[in-house]
């Protein structure tokens, strides 16, 4: 089984976007023998449900919603995953304290038009239209997360 874990400030907006994207597209396409989950690198929204206005953006474009529960990420769950991907630098530089030989990639990454170490932003200061931008992005990257996931468990590229 390959875990991947996609991990923002309080998991409540980006990262479990990103996760419920991610199990839908997953799906989609037959992808089996994969987990998908989502963390923090906070606690401070420990038990919160994923945020309304992105939940109101999931549901739209017919993605999964219910069920969350934020939490912060473990040192054990970064050593336990087999792909990390945070949604900026500040979380990486995070992670990477708390378990230095795991390797973390910015979603970003995975998303061929996007420049080169840039950032998913957070859109809970925003207006609600910023959830849609983070929904955007988060299906942007999402075919290279598949692909790598499918590498990772040593399937050819599709």
């Amino acid at each position: 089984m390959t875990a991947v874990v996609f991990v923002c400030w309080g998991n409540i907006c980006r990262s479990p976007m990103a996760e419920r994207v991610a199990q839908g597209r997953a799906a989609e396409e037959g992808l089996t023998g994969v987990t998908f989950s989502s963390s923090g690198v906070s606690d401070e929204e420990h038990g919160g449900p994923i945020d309304a206005r992105a939940q109101r953006v999931l549901a739209r474009a017919g993605y999964a919603t219910g069920g969350h529960r934020a939490h912060q990420i473990t040192a054990a769950e970064l050593r336990e995953a087999d792909l990390v991907i945070a949604m900026e630098e500040l979380h990486r530089s995070r992670l990477r304290r708390l378990a230095p030989e795991v390797e973390v990639a910015l979603l970003t990454d995975f998303d061929p038009e996007a420049v080169p170490g840039s950032e998913v932003p957070d859109p809970w200061y925003g207006s609600a239209s910023g959830f849609d931008g983070t929904l955007a992005a988060v299906e942007a990257a999402m075919p290279g997360v598949l692909r790598r996931v499918r590498e990772l468990q040593g399937d050819a590229p599709v």
